[in-house]
């Protein structure tokens, strides 16, 4: 049985295990920080929000993972010193930046009443059994007038047919430098309006 929540909503003892749905989802962006997923998931619990992810629950444990923030707000808080006390001096000092610069920061279209998603993954084990679509489902009950998903890889198909099926269409293709080094040529971007 799939069961939704927000990650606040379970606690404390919750953090660690969302953190390894997320850095096991998106271990190919974050393995310039590490390739170990216990590492990435050491050093990143205690930087995300828990009350800006949403979770689906298989038996009780995190099976999937989703971000949902609104005009100005974050969904990491990293601290430096934590990041270094995992990752090394100068290795968790450099992550901390690329954090801050990559992952932070409200797209200038943020506004309130628009809610962006991201961060979307299942976890490996669960993957193609429902859990996502439950997810964003869950997701997409919130009282928002718009919903917008931005920089999914052209090459995440699962990804993309998901969206679409929920009522997404594309709004916006950017291209990535150094294409051929990242394994994929676009970014593309997704909305869902209420009015």
């Amino acid at each position: 049985m799939i069961e939704t929540t927000r990650a606040v909503e379970l606690g404390e003892e919750y953090r660690y295990r969302v953190t390894e749905v997320l850095v096991r989802g998106f271990a190919e962006d974050f393995e310039y920080f590490s390739k170990d997923p216990k590492v990435l998931a050491d050093a990143f619990e205690h930087m995300i929000l828990l009350d800006r992810f949403h979770v689906a629950l298989v038996d009780g444990e995190p099976a999937a993972v989703a971000v949902v923030t609104e005009g100005a707000q974050e969904c990491f808080a990293p601290d430096r010193r934590q990041l270094q006390r995992v990752l090394g001096r100068m290795h968790g000092a450099i992550t901390d930046r690329i954090i801050r610069s990559q992952f932070m920061g409200a797209d200038d279209g943020a506004r309130e009443g628009l809610a962006e998603i991201g961060f979307v993954t299942t976890a490996p084990l669960h993957q193609g059994k429902g859990v996502a679509t439950a997810l964003m489902r869950d997701i997409l009950e919130l009282p928002y007038d718009e919903f917008v998903l931005r920089d999914i890889k052209n090459t995440n198909v699962a990804a993309l047919g998901l969206y679409a099926k929920l009522g997404f269409i594309e709004t916006r293709r950017r291209p990535v430098r150094f294409a051929k080094r990242a394994g994929f040529s676009t970014y593309v971007s997704m909305g869902l309006s209420r009015t």
